[in-house]
Formats: structure tokens, sequence, C-alpha cells
């Protein structure tokens, strides 16, 4: 965390740029935006320290399943810090309007640059591991190993 206090359209635009890198699937863009010290505490697979080792982990967590999206529901800034619900979803294998998804709530702590210097993901592990062996069994497909994501399948 930092003493500094960015101006709240800093903070937003920051955030929106954090957002815009995920949609885009280039995870390496997304972890750019980290500082180079960032702590990264991911509830299921530990806490990742570094840039160079939140890229690591982003590209191998988002290898299996590229196709999955994160419509953002709200978000709150305070300070240096952002709150938001990102849902998790992916999508209907069979074209339809078929819901897979499930929750998770991120909170970030800005560092200026456009850089985050902390990131917490808060999300029960057992509801995503249903929700994505939910989808698998109605046709979804995991991309390489599902192992990197958690799964036993």
């Amino acid at each position: 965390m930092t003493d500094t206090s960015y101006p709240r359209e800093e903070v937003e635009a920051a955030f929106h740029a954090f957002i815009a890198a995920g949609d885009s699937g280039d995870w390496s863009a997304w972890a750019d935006l980290h500082t180079q010290d960032c702590e990264w505490v991911e509830h299921h697979f530990g806490t990742i320290v570094g840039r160079e080792a939140i890229r690591l982990k982003i590209i191998e967590l988002m290898g299996p399943v590229p196709m999955m999206q994160f419509p953002v529901e709200w978000h709150m800034i305070d300070g240096n810090r952002v709150v938001f619900l990102p849902w998790q979803v992916l999508p209907d294998p069979a074209g339809g309007d078929a819901v897979y998804r499930f929750a998770c709530i991120t909170i970030l702590e800005y560092a200026g640059n456009g850089e985050w210097s902390r990131q917490e993901d808060i999300y029960n592990p057992a509801e995503g591991e249903a929700v994505v062996m939910d989808w698998i069994n109605h046709g979804g497909q995991i991309a390489g190993d599902p192992n990197a994501i958690g799964l036993d399948v």
C-alpha cells in the first residue's frame, strides 16, 4: 500500500484499463498493470508476489479457459482502493442462453502510474469448480490441462 493518495479520476481510469486488459484476454498486458513487487492474493492458489510471478500464474490459469468472460456487475472506489464484482462466465456450449457463472469479489490497491500494488480475489473455489464441471458436463471444453485451473477431471 502507498501513503500517496491519487485523484479519483486517475484511479477510475486505471480500473477501466485493468478491466479492458482482462476482457482482451491478453494476460501478459494484464500482468503489466501490476507493480514489480505486487502481491496477488488468490484464495485457491495462494499468494503470488511480483509482476513476473503474476504473469506466469495468470497465463497458466487462463490458458485452459480462454473463452471465460468477466462482466463487472458493480464497482466502488474509496481512495486508492477499488472493490468490484466481476462474474466469472463461461459461454453456453449449446449456443443457447444457459448460464454458467460464479461470483468473485476483487479488491485492488492503486499505486500510481496505472499500476496496482495489491490484488485480492475472494470467491468460493468449490462453487467455481461446480460451475466449470457443470459446463463441461453440458459440452464445454477446456483448452489444455484442466489441472492448471485446479480441476481433477
